[in-house]
C-alpha cells in the first residue's frame, strides 16, 4: 500500500506532467483562462490517462515487448514487437479521445463548445502519450501501479491547469504592464509555479 501511495503522490507533485516535464503546454496555456473550462479539460485529460495507460500497459506486457507473446506458445517466445509501441500507443489514445469527444458533445454541449479544437487535440497532447512512455520506462510490476500512476498524473495536470486558470482570472483585475499582458504574464506565472512544484522534489516518499 505504501508503494501505491508513493507512486500516486509522486505523480501529482514530484513528477507533475506540466511543471516537471512541461508536457501538454499548448492546451494548458490556451485553455487556462477560465476555471470552469480548465476544470472540464483537466477532467477529460485525467479520464483519457486513466483509460489509455492501463490498456497500453497490457499491450506492452502481453503483446509488444520481447517475449510478451509467450502465452501463445513457445514458438512466440522470441517475438519482439516493441518497434510498434509508439504507433500502437497513439492509436489507443486517439480511439479513446474520439469516444470521449462524442460523449461530451452529446451530454455536455456547453463544455464541448468552450473547449473547441482543444478537445480533439487531446489525442496529440504530449502529456497523454508521455504517461504511456513513462509507464514503459518505469516498468511497473503490475497494472495496479500503472493505473495509480495514470490517476495521479491526471490529477496533477488537473490541479496545474485549474490553479493557472484561477490566477489568470484574478489577473484580469490587476494592473499588468502592457508588454506582459496575455501570454507574457502566463509564461512568467507558469515558471513560478514550476519553481514552486520543484520544492516537492525534496520530499522523501
Amino acid at each position: 500500500m505504501q508503494e501505491y501511495l508513493s507512486t500516486f503522490v509522486r505523480s501529482i507533485f514530484v513528477e507533475n506532467m506540466l511543471f516537471a516535464y512541461f508536457l501538454g503546454m499548448c492546451s494548458f496555456l490556451a485553455i487556462s483562462k477560465n476555471v470552469k473550462t480548465a476544470f472540464g479539460l483537466g477532467l477529460a485529460v485525467t479520464f483519457v490517462l486513466l483509460v489509455t495507460l492501463p490498456i497500453n500497459y497490457l499491450l506492452e506486457n502481453y503483446v509488444l515487448k520481447e517475449g510478451a507473446l509467450r502465452w501463445l506458445g513457445e514458438a512466440f517466445q522470441g517475438v519482439d514487437l516493441s518497434f510498434l509501441s509508439l504507433i500502437i500507443f497513439i492509436a489507443v489514445v486517439a480511439a479513446i479521445v474520439q469516444l470521449l469527444e462524442m460523449i461530451i458533445e452529446r451530454y455536455l454541449p456547453a463544455l464541448y463548445n468552450s473547449l473547441g479544437i482543444f478537445l480533439p487535440l487531446i489525442a496529440v497532447n504530449c502529456a497523454i502519450l508521455g504517461g504511456s512512455l513513462f509507464m514503459q520506462q518505469k516498468e511497473f510490476p503490475n497494472i495496479g501501479f500503472a493505473t495509480t500512476y495514470a490517476v495521479g498524473s491526471g490529477i496533477g495536470w488537473l490541479l496545474a491547469i485549474v490553479g493557472m486558470a484561477a490566477i489568470r482570472e484574478k489577473l484580469q483585475y490587476s494592473d499588468i504592464p502592457k508588454p506582459l499582458r496575455g501570454l507574457g504574464i502566463a509564461f512568467i506565472i507558469t515558471a513560478l509555479m514550476g519553481i514552486g512544484f520543484m520544492s516537492f522534489s525534496g520530499v522523501k516518499l
